[in-house]
């Protein structure tokens, strides 16, 4: 198979679009991105170092991924089952736990950065 880099380019253009539909919409995503924009901030005051820059980038990208992936689940299980329905409420909170479970993991990382070891 040949490589297309125009398919290529719309492709990122289709992830940005997802991305984009997301921002201002989803409560949860905005609240990580207010998250986010404190803990950069506080990165900065801090002082802290190259490799403590690289965890938390990493940490964020992970927390807004799986952020993205719930929305996209909580979508889709909409989609299938417009009425409510037991399993379908038992996805999305499923869904919703792992984020949280995610997040909590990562809120624990971050005062551990700035300890004297």
């Amino acid at each position: 198979m040949k490589y297309d880099f125009k398919k290529q380019l719309r492709s990122f253009g289709y992830a940005w679009k997802g991305i984009r539909c997301c921002i201002g919409k989803e409560q949860n995503l905005n609240f990580h991105l207010i998250a986010t924009a404190v803990v950069v901030i506080a990165g900065f005051v801090l002082g802290i170092t190259r490799m403590e820059w690289m965890i938390i980038i990493l940490c964020i990208g992970v927390v807004i991924a799986a952020e993205l992936f719930n929305t996209a689940i909580e979508k889709l299980v909409d989609l299938v089952s417009p009425q409510q329905h037991p399993v379908a409420g038992q996805v999305k909170d499923i869904a919703a736990g792992s984020l949280m479970l995610l997040s909590l993991t990562h809120i624990q990382r971050v005062p551990s950065i700035r300890m004297p070891s």
